[in-house]
């Protein structure tokens, strides 16, 4: 959440509610409703680091508000994170070390492995696709992240697929 917040701030200046409506209307439904706590705390970590500064402004009948604003610091490090290719596949993927591993120890079938997380993942992709039918259709950033997400579902379910293929 960390560059999350940085990216919205260096948009403009917002205390913590404006960054959590700015997160929920930027990604929609796709995206979990961040805890405000969360946020208020990585706001700190930040402020801690040097990435932002934080300055109170005063407002009638209510008490002062926290106002946070990207340092150059922040904006460095938000354009390093930026311009960094994301994390491409998973070689060291989890199951697939439980697959490989486990049944050396005798505490598991490979099979019953690769049906009890073919039924997790098509378990993930009803969700999704609840999801889906529940976005409207222009609201096309939340399209894309479930669409997204479903398409590396479906990517796993079809390896799970070559998985029991060659170690059956």
């Amino acid at each position: 959440m960390r560059l999350h917040l940085l990216a919205l701030l260096a948009k403009e200046p917002a205390h913590g509610y404006e960054l959590k409506q700015a997160l929920e209307q930027t990604f929609g439904s796709a995206y979990p409703s961040p805890n405000i706590g969360q946020i208020y705390v990585t706001l700190g970590r930040l402020e801690k680091d040097g990435l932002v500064k934080v300055v109170d402004v005063e407002q009638s009948n209510r008490p002062n508000k926290k106002v946070y604003y990207l340092t150059a610091k922040g904006r460095d490090v938000l354009m390093t994170w930026v311009e960094e290719p994301t994390e491409g596949p998973r070689v060291r993927d989890e199951f697939f070390m439980k697959l490989v591993l486990a049944p050396l120890t005798g505490i598991a079938d490979r099979m019953a492995l690769i049906s009890r997380q073919r039924r997790h993942y098509l378990s993930l992709m009803s969700d999704l696709n609840d999801l889906l039918a529940r976005t409207h259709p222009d609201d096309r950033v939340a399209m894309l992240l479930i669409e997204g997400a479903m398409l590396h579902l479906q990517a796993d379910l079809d390896w799970l697929e070559r998985c029991q293929e060659d170690l059956a």
